[in-house]
Formats: structure tokens, C-alpha cells, sequence
């Protein structure tokens, strides 16, 4: 059994963090490099299992989350993987983005402090002394939390394949990939919070067998943007943009 972790391509919030503010996180679209990135890597994907030997014919089931930026960068995902390789595609609320609560549409923390100043004070504390992973923000979720419901979604998934040779693709986000990748590989709360996310467009595959274990690593790294290149910054199939950030 193969699963394909893929993160979403650049989106028009990963180069300005208004555009969260602009469209409500669930709606934030892929910028058209991010599309591009997410074409490269289902080519590389595609190569990948040209590589493998044949042995049957095993499906490639897809499972995404519902934001625009994620259904798009599975969108993109079909226009270079073998049309004769896939199975089923669904979508899953379990994979959503984390929940920031009061937060949502805020990354930036100065402006975190500055709304709501009781509030990122209490969560600031909780970081400090119950740690990253467990510290919820206001009304929103802690890490933990998404990856509790990351485990129900992994037992979705297991049941699916259950007596089925299907390889599985899942297109998300950062944190609930890294959290898809923690419960399925029974890794500690330590390796969470030592790890990073995954950047736009990066996959990694968990392959191996329950006889000999599973482990990850990091198939296909993407290119990102340089600092500087201003160039395919409009929205996927749109002439609507984010103005480059002013430098200071």
C-alpha cells in the first residue's frame, strides 16, 4: 500500500495574508504558479509509478479536502496523472485546514495581539507551558485536536482499502498531512513538534506493509517562488490579484 501526501500549490495567501481576510480562508484560490507546481508534481508522481513494475492493476484512490485551494490543486492533479490508474475521488471535511478560530484570516501575530490582547495572551501562555501542540487558539482548534480527527479520517481510509490493493492520494494542507502522517506511522508528540510543514506542492509517499512496518519520505520537492519574481501571481483562471508586499 502506497499513500501519496500532497500539500496544496501556492495559493493567493501564501504570497499575501490578506487574501485570507479577502475571501475567507476556505475560499483562498490557487495563484497560477501554485497550479503549475501542482501539474510538476503530478508529473513526477506519474513518473514515479511508470517506474514501478507491474504488478496488477492498482487504482489510485483520491481523497481532498473541501477548500477551493485544495479541490483546484486536485483538479490539477488529474490533468497529469494516468486517466487509467484512477479510482475514486472524494472529498472529505476531515481534511480541512486548521481552525484558528478568533484568529482565522490573522498569521500575523502582532496584529493577533492587537485585536484581541486578552485573548492571544491566555493562548500565548498555553504555548509556553502546555506547548505548541496542545495549546488551542481562542474558539479555534489545537493541533491535537486536528489530529484526532486526522485519526477517524485514517480509519476512513483504512476501511476503504481494506482487502483492496488501491494505492491513495489525499490532498491537503499542511498540519493535517503532517497530522495524517504522525497517526499513521504511530509517531510521538515530540517528532510533531520538531517537524515543519510541508511546503506547496511537496509529496510525500508512506509506503510498506503491516508485516514489515511503513515509513515516509519526501518523493517530489517543488520549486517555490524566489524572492523577488512577481511573476503568475493572479488567481487560477482569473485576472484577479494580490499587489506584490512593499518592501519597507
Amino acid at each position: 500500500m502506497r499513500i501519496f501526501l500532497v500539500r496544496h500549490g501556492e495559493s493567493l495567501g501564501n504570497i499575501d495574508e490578506k487574501a485570507y481576510g479577502q475571501f475567507g480562508d476556505h475560499n483562498v484560490p490557487l495563484t497560477q504558479w501554485g497550479y503549475r507546481q501542482v501539474q510538476t508534481a503530478g508529473q513526477a508522481l506519474a513518473s514515479y509509478l511508470a517506474g514501478l513494475p507491474q504488478t496488477g492493476s492498482a487504482s489510485l484512490d483520491i481523497w481532498y479536502s473541501p477548500y477551493l485551494r485544495t479541490r483546484q490543486s486536485k483538479d490539477a492533479l488529474l490533468e497529469t496523472l494516468p486517466p487509467e490508474r484512477i479510482g475514486a475521488i472524494r472529498e472529505d471535511y476531515l481534511l480541512r485546514e486548521q481552525d484558528f478560530g478568533l484568529f482565522t484570516e490573522i498569521y500575523d501575530h502582532a496584529e493577533r495581539r492587537q485585536k484581541f490582547p486578552d485573548e492571544f495572551e491566555k493562548w500565548a501562555r498555553l504555548r509556553s507551558t502546555s506547548g505548541k501542540f496542545y495549546a488551542r487558539p481562542p474558539d479555534g482548534e489545537s493541533r491535537a485536536d486536528v489530529a484526532q480527527r486526522l485519526r477517524l479520517f485514517l480509519q476512513t481510509v483504512i476501511d476503504d482499502v481494506s482487502g483492496i490493493s488501491n494505492d491513495v492520494i489525499i490532498v491537503g494542507h499542511g498540519v493535517t498531512n503532517r497530522a495524517f502522517e504522525m497517526n499513521f506511522l504511530h509517531l510521538a508528540v515530540d517528532w510533531f513538534e520538531r517537524s515543519d510543514n510541508p511546503g506547496n506542492s511537496d509529496v510525500t509517499l508512506i509506503e510498506g506493509n503491516r508485516s514489515f512496518g511503513y515509513s515516509s519520505s519526501l518523493l517530489h520537492k517543488a520549486t517555490d517562488r524566489m524572492e523577488g519574481d512577481d511573476e503568475l501571481r493572479m488567481a487560477h483562471r482569473s485576472e484577479l490579484t494580490i499587489a506584490p508586499k512593499q518592501k519597507p
